[in-house]
């Protein structure tokens, strides 16, 4: 990482953890700031998605607010974008949740209930993921390694090849995508130790490689 640390917008949209995202971001050496301003986010040199919640009040916050399309413009710009948990689904097309309801569509495919298969919903606690292939989110990381899972939901990607981890819980589900520029993980690395830190890190490195205005 380069002596001027890279520039991390954490989208403030009403849903997720975004401090205690932004205090891991910390650690590990980067300059996040939580934000709702455009022009923060455009100056920024990566973009985090956070979310708790569900999928179509989600989303109106983030229509409301105008992130959807700032964020489809930073993506589109080849600058790095990582959703967290309902983050990462709202990367995607469009949701079942609740009722239908369109997503960012950086990624084709899905959001559908979790097949427990018998087991507890929501998914909570540690579960190993499976990584199927290197980028630069998870280039730092064992190819399997256990990472903190709270969620009820999962992505169908259309496309196979998004899918870069997955894990077990009654069915094998998506875990984590990347394409490009645009990452996301089912899990918490903000609460998944040091292998969580370790994405984030990596994550922080991959901004660090992208110009952006001053």
């Amino acid at each position: 990482m380069s002596a001027k640390a890279p520039r991390i917008a954490i989208l403030d949209y009403g849903m997720g953890n975004r401090r205690s995202v932004e205090k891991a971001f910390e650690h590990v050496g980067a300059r996040p700031v939580v934000t709702r301003d455009h022009d923060a986010i455009r100056g920024a040199d990566g973009v985090v998605v956070p979310g708790v919640g569900a999928f179509p009040r989600a989303m109106r916050n983030l229509r409301e607010l105008g992130l959807d399309d700032v964020i489809r413009e930073r993506a589109a710009a080849g600058v790095p974008v990582l959703g967290i948990c309902l983050g990462m689904q709202l990367l995607f097309e469009h949701s079942v949740e609740l009722e239908p309801a369109k997503g960012l569509g950086l990624l084709a495919g899905e959001v559908r209930p979790l097949d427990a298969r018998g087991e507890r919903v929501p998914h909570i606690g540690w579960n190993v993921v499976t990584f199927s292939r290197a980028t630069r989110l998870n280039a730092a990381l064992p190819e399997a390694v256990a990472f903190y899972h709270v969620h009820s939901f999962v992505v169908s990607p259309t496309d196979p090849s998004d899918a870069l981890g997955t894990a077990v819980y009654g069915e094998r589900f998506v875990s984590a995508v990347a394409r490009d520029n645009v990452y996301g993980v089912q899990f918490h690395p903000e609460k998944s130790s040091r292998y969580g830190l370790r994405l984030l890190a990596s994550f922080s490195a991959a901004c660090d490689r992208v110009e952006t205005p001053a």
